[in-house]
């Protein structure tokens, strides 16, 4: 019973649980940083991606979304999260996230701005 019990562990993947990261092409420096800490289980939260240039210059003109999921149960985000408006400074609002248990999820963001296109992806552990 423990054995298949497995998939449930709460243990984050390692070593990449950062919350800054840069791109996957190397376009962007993103952040981000959820309303609440630690991140809560059944609750909508409102996040804040924050997007610089690989050079430092702030992103505040985009095209982003989010998708994720948990690998390891193969779902997605129970909700479909959106960036509403921008904050300016590179500040970027994420509403409607939500995670409906504990464990290992992965959110991703596709962004589209004059810098190119390119996608940043975050480990969570929760």
């Amino acid at each position: 019973l423990v054995m298949g019990c497995g998939h449930f562990r709460t243990d984050a993947p390692s070593p990449d649980i950062q919350t800054v990261k840069a791109s996957a092409h190397n376009l962007y420096r993103a952040s981000v940083r959820p309303d609440v800490t630690p991140i809560p289980v059944q609750r909508l939260q409102q996040w804040t991606l924050h997007l610089d240039t690989i050079d430092g210059q702030p992103v505040d003109t985009a095209t982003i979304t989010m998708d994720g999921g948990m690998p390891q149960h193969g779902h997605g985000l129970p909700t479909s999260p959106r960036v509403t408006r921008a904050l300016g400074n590179g500040d970027h609002l994420v509403e409607g996230v939500k995670f409906n248990m504990g464990g290992w999820w992965v959110v991703r963001f596709a962004i589209t701005s004059s810098a190119g296109t390119d996608t940043v992806t975050f480990n969570l552990g929760l």
